[in-house]
Order: structure tokens, then sequence, then C-alpha cells
């Protein structure tokens, strides 16, 4: 069934109400949680539900039209082109490319670590691209969230938004730990300088780190607020970073040497694209600039401009630093931990570890301010869907912002960053970013080429079958990479039948067009990021699946226990009301004959 239903008008209990409050009917509105008998009958009807809910796909006009409706008040429509440029610049570079860039070409690239960050930036263009169509056209907060919702369904969307919810909690503790490491090793060579040891608690736990949760509660303080505010600190910010940057090149290439490129790639073709999956890591974060979408003024002209111009951006100032890296030092000679850093004092700037300690602790503020805001409009959506509790959904009236929704963020992030080491907090990041990177690009193909509508059941069977293809056929080739099985004879037959596959759909008719802006070259575009992605995917390792399997069951329990009922509840209740509302009248009439 489609989610076609119209959300109900707030209530007069609403009007004046203190946003503050937090009642029981503001944690669970729907009819399934009003007592326990009533959860208990609910609970009865799981099976049916659950096939509702699979079944179930939003449409656009219902995230963009009557979603919004639960947040009370409206967010501000401040944000341009600049904004976003530089939110996604904000975003994105932090300490990756200050500590990944040194271990990956040591241990794996060597010099080619330039075109393992030209290879991973190609893919993240192309997921930036898929990301940009969908938020021209239902510019709403929810980002991926919504997008899955209205073209892969309801139970998707979930998952999809679970992991993305754990993923933001981890990174934000993790920047927080890193920001408290790199500024204790500026005062004192000790990254643990500022740390509280407790040996009664469990190594791994027992590092206490309050200048990180500091550190999150002062950044998520200036997120909410207020957006316009958040964004000129940020590109201010960022347009620093990005002079100490120029900086850092041109002294790297003031000092390089051809020679130091000899061997260009130590470890061939494969040592590229290992280091690939792992640098991938410097360019997450662009994705939260889609949740922005709802704050913007024009967003048919300013996410394009804002979020393809960053993306390109950032993928040239990458490259550009790891060649300066390389030719400066020789990749076996670079530190791992601290590339840039003992590169300088290696040519007697030892001053200059401070400027790259100073760059990297802005950069890691920034991808704090841009992430909160990013973060934060997820959560507002989801609640919007009532698959949390609604009350995350609200906007403040006075700052236009989602208050409850960053102070969720917050405290559980701080709570994290104060207990949890870099090794855990590690152990648990997973493959989440690609698999819904993944999971766009196919949004976006059954957003052209299937119409609820219109689509005959033979069509809808062929594109099925296409996506399972080029999906299967992008797995295939990753795990006989991996493997090393076949050689050029099995990665060539996977390509021939993902290019085929690719080629098929494209003779397909399509359903539909965008209205506004649209990816060029459909489908070979999305069907180039799936194969990325799921290349990607393939190269991280085992610790990467497990954690997404534990992480989607412990989801899928609380879904079946909770998140049916309440998005249920909102789907099917106004549909009883309007029942309800027509017996009323019949009875009414037949008491006036």
């Amino acid at each position: 069934m489609d989610e076609r239903t119209q959300m109900s008008e707030p209530s007069s209990d609403d009007a004046g109400s203190s946003y503050w409050r937090w009642t029981k009917h503001d944690l669970f509105p729907g009819d399934s949680m009003h007592s326990l008998q009533s959860y208990r009958k609910a609970v009865s009807k799981t099976c049916p539900r659950l096939l509702d809910r699979l079944t179930n796909r939003s449409t656009d006009e219902y995230e963009l039209l009557q979603l919004p409706k639960a947040s009370k008040n409206e967010m501000r429509k401040c944000l341009t082109w600049w904004d976003l440029m530089w939110l996604s610049f904000g975003a994105v570079v932090g300490s990756g490319i200050f500590v990944i860039t040194g271990q990956e070409a040591h241990d794996h690239a060597g010099p080619a670590i330039v075109l393992s960050y030209a290879a991973s930036g190609l893919s993240a263009l192309l997921s930036a691209l898929c990301y940009t169509e969908f938020a021209v056209e239902v510019p709403v907060a929810g980002g991926s969230f919504s997008f899955l919702r209205i073209e892969l369904g309801d139970f998707v969307a979930f998952i999809a938004a679970g992991n993305l919810f754990l993923e933001a909690l981890v990174g934000a503790a993790g920047l927080g730990r890193s920001w408290t490491s790199y500024f204790s090793s500026m005062i004192k060579d000790d990254p643990d300088f500022l740390r509280i040891r407790v040996d009664s608690f469990k190594e791994g736990f027992n590092m206490l780190d309050p200048l990180a949760a500091v550190v999150l509660l002062i950044a998520n303080g200036i997120a909410v607020s207020g957006t316009r505010r958040t964004s000129i600190l940020n590109w201010l910010s960022s347009i620093a970073t990005t002079f100490i940057i120029g900086f850092i090149v041109v002294v790297a290439f003031i000092h390089a040497k051809t020679s130091n490129l000899v061997p260009f790639a130590p470890n061939g073709a494969k040592g590229v694209f290992e280091s690939a999956a792992v640098v991938f890591w410097s360019y997450t974060g662009f994705d939260m600039v889609a949740t922005m979408a709802e704050e913007t003024k024009k967003p048919s002209r300013d996410i394009p401009v804002g979020l393809i111009g960053s993306m390109t951006m950032i993928t040239m100032i990458y490259c550009v630093m790891a060649l300066g890296l390389v030719m400066m030092q020789n990749y076996t000679q670079i530190d791992r931990d601290a590339p840039y850093s003992v590169a300088f004092v290696k040519i007697g700037m030892n001053w200059a570890k401070y400027l790259v300690s100073i760059c990297a602790l802005k950069g890691m503020t920034t991808s704090l301010l841009a992430g909160s805001l990013g973060q934060a409009r997820y959560t507002t959506q989801i609640a919007r869907s009532h698959m949390i509790p609604p009350l995350f959904a609200r906007v403040h009236p006075k700052t236009g912002t989602p208050v409850n929704a960053t102070l969720l963020i917050t405290i559980c992030s701080a709570i994290i960053a104060l207990f949890s080491s870099l090794d855990v907090l590690s152990s648990v990041f997973s493959f989440s970013t690609l698999f819904i990177f993944m999971l766009m690009a196919v949004a976006l193909l059954v957003r052209r080429y299937y119409d609820r509508d219109s689509t005959s059941k033979n069509d809808f069977v062929e594109l099925v079958v296409l996506l399972c293809v080029v999906i299967g056929s992008s797995a295939v080739g990753t795990a006989l990479w991996r493997s090393d099985k076949l050689g050029w004879i099995g990665y060539s037959v996977s390509a021939i039948v993902w290019f085929m596959a690719t080629m098929v759909l494209a003779f397909l008719p399509k359903q539909q067009t965008p209205k506004l802006w649209g990816v060029p070259l459909v489908p070979w575009v999305p069907s180039l990021s799936i194969a990325m992605n799921v290349f990607l995917l393939g190269s991280l390792g085992p610790v990467a699946f497990w954690r997404f399997l534990i992480c989607s069951v412990i989801m899928l329990v609380y879904y079946v226990f909770i998140g049916v009922h309440t998005t249920y509840d909102l789907a099917h209740g106004n549909e009883l009301e309007s029942s309800k509302h027509k017996e009323g009248n019949v009875g009414k009439h037949e008491e006036v004959f």
C-alpha cells in the first residue's frame, strides 16, 4: 500500500504548548502504544502489519508536504550554494587526509596513493550525483532516509537509517577522541595526556576523555543555536583551513623530488584499490549536505552547484596533497601515524608540525559542526515518520532548528566519546556508508524506470532481474579480485555481464524524468556507482560485515516490536478517523429521518 494518507493537522492541544513537554502522547501517539492491552493486540497483528510495511512506499508529496507538519514549526530557508559547498567541505575534510595518507602510501599503494584518492573521489562523486537529483526533487531534511523510503520502501529505509544513525554517533565520538589526541600532542608528546585512567574499568573503556565530551557539547551547541550562524562559522573556518592546506602543498612541492615516485605502484593495482577502499572514508560526510535541502533557498540551483562543486574541489585537494607528500619523501620512509608532521621535521621545519596539527584540529572541528547539522536532520525526518518518538521531530520556534534531535545526538555521542577508546570505535566502524551509497544508486534507477501507476508487471520483473544482475556481477567480480582466482578472465567476464545488463537496462522505457535537475547518462552513471561501491565494500575486512549484521539484527528486533506498529498507526490512523467520521455522519442522517 502507498503511504498517501494525510497527516492530521496539529491538534488544539498542540497550539501554544511548550516546546519542552515530554508526555506519553509525545513519545508514542499511536493507538498501538496507548495501553498494555492495546500493545498486546498490536503485537498479535505483527505479521500482517509487517507485510504492510514491507510493501509500503512513500511519495514525494507525502515527504514534502505532510511529514514536515510533525515538526510544528518550519525550518528556515537560509542557505545558498556557497553555504552548501563549504558545509560539504567542512563535513568531509577532517583528520583523515592527515593520517590515512601516510598509512596507505607506506603499506599498500606507494606513490600511487594519488590514484587511490582519485578512484575513491570518482566513486564519491558518482554517489553525490545520485544524492543531488533526489535532493533537488525532494528537498526535505531526511536525505537518503526519505529518498530510499520513496523508492525502496519503509523497511529498507529503516535499515539504512539505523545504520546511518549509528555511524553518526560513532563518527562524532571518534572525531571527539581524535581532537583530544591532537590537542594533547601539541601540549605534550603524549596523546593520552588529557585523559583520565580508571584502572577498575575494562581495557578500551578505562581512559575517560572529558575534553572530547566537552568539544562535542560545544560543537552541537553552536549547531543548535541557528543554521545560518553555524554555516557562516563553518565556511570561515573552512576557508582558513584551505589556506593552511595550500601552504602545506606549496612547501611540499618546493622540497619535492621526482625520484621518490619510483616505483610508482610497488604493490600493483591490488595495492592501489585496497588503499582506495580505506581512503574512501576521507570522503564520507558529503551526504549530510543532502539533509540541508529543506533549509536551502533555491534547491534546484544551490544543491547541484554546492554538492558537486565541493566534491570536485575536495578530490583535487586530496590528490594534490597526496602527491606532494610522496614526492617530498620516499614512501618507505613516510611515517604511518603523522606523515605530514614528520616529513616537515625531516626537512628542518619543526614548527610546521604545529601548523599541521592546527589544520587537523580545525578540520575536525568543522567536521563536527557540519556533521551535527546533518545528523540532527536525519533524526528529525526519522522521527517525523514515527520510527522513533515524534518529539524528536520538533523544530524550535525561535532557533528554527531541531533542538530535541540535536540533544539526542549530542548526549549519545558524548557518552560514547567519554568512555570508548579509538580502537573500540574503529572496530565498530562499518561499511554502512558504502552500503547506503549503493542503495541510493539502486533507488535512482528504480525512480527512472518504475512508476507504481503505469509500469506493467513484466517491465517491473525485468527491472528487478537486471538490477540483480548488475549487483551480482559487481559482487562476483569483487569476490574474484579478493580471492585471486581466475585472474583477468574472471574480472573480464564479470565486467562484460555488468556491461550487458546495463546496456539492456538502457533500452527499457523510462517511466519518469527529473523535473528540475537530473543525473546525466542514466543508467550508466548509477550502475557504475553500484559497481564501485560494491567493489569498495568487498575490500573491507570481515569485522565490518559482522558489525553490520549484528547491528541490523538489533535494529530488526526494535522494528518488529516498536517501529512496525508506530509507523502503521501513522499510515492508517487517519483512515480510521475518516471511517469513524463517515459512520458518525450516517448516524446523524438516520436521526434526522
